[in-house]
């Protein structure tokens, strides 16, 4: 079986009919009667997609679609025998991710459950890609640019804006050498150059921060005549 799917219809023969059909094409399907359980069941079952009628005895299913929303941001198509605009607009601001009126074909039910898995997959990737350039790990540190902090070994350090500043250049050219010169380019650009002999200073606050030993640095190498290499196993 693929993607686990949770259907809420108070419809028994639906209900039958939507899962036969969804298993016979690769889904596991779990059914539910009512809202009741639903909390419970995502909780215990873990869903990747949830299929909800609007008409449910009790509590309805923009009721359980708020409960929903509270927790998890798993995706949900509405079902609704009703020809209402209000019902499917409300529905979709309150954060159903697709909207299908009854009767309905489950061809096209499938249909749109797929796409809906592949933009959440598409968007997961998307997510991943942006953290991963936010994010640089070299040399036992890491460096979080949406957070602007650098961890040594799950401590965070705390570094002025230019030594944070030295310190991303260097880890993103990893066992480089970079000259004094390329290391205030890239760090300010040409409006660091007034401060060029100060970059010495810099490296020496920073070895102090993340080095075990600032006397006989691992992380931070002096290349002599030339410049400082980032060892990024240290």
């Amino acid at each position: 079986m693929g993607n686990m799917v949770l259907i809420i219809d108070d419809d028994e023969k639906l209900r039958k009919l939507l899962k036969e059909y969804l298993e016979d094409n690769g889904f596991k399907a779990l059914t539910l009667a009512d809202g009741s359980d639903v909390m419970k069941t995502i909780q215990e079952e873990s869903p990747e997609i949830v299929i909800l009628d609007i008409m449910l005895p009790g509590k309805d299913g923009l009721e359980v679609l708020k409960e929903i929303r509270m927790d998890h941001t798993i995706p949900v198509i509405m079902l609704t025998a009703k020809g209402d605009d209000t019902d499917r607009i409300v529905g979709l601001e309150l954060g159903a991710d697709d909207y299908l009126p009854k009767p309905f074909n489950p061809r096209e039910l499938l249909a749109r459950m797929k796409a809906v898995l592949r933009r959440i997959v598409s968007e997961d990737r998307e997510g991943a890609r942006k953290e991963e350039g936010l994010v640089i790990k070299a040399g036992g540190l890491t460096l979080n640019k949406a957070k602007h902090t650098i961890l040594v070994e799950d401590k965070e350090l705390e570094l002025s804006s230019t030594e944070y500043k030295i310190l991303e250049v260097m880890m993103r050219h990893p066992s480089t050498v970079l000259s004094r010169d390329q290391l205030m380019n890239l760090a300010r650009g040409r409006d660091f150059m007034a401060f060029d002999r100060s970059i010495d200073v810099h490296v020496s606050k920073l070895r102090a921060k993340v080095e075990t030993d600032p006397r006989s640095p691992m992380r931070i190498k002096t290349v002599w005549g030339t410049g400082y290499m980032f060892v990024d196993t240290p």
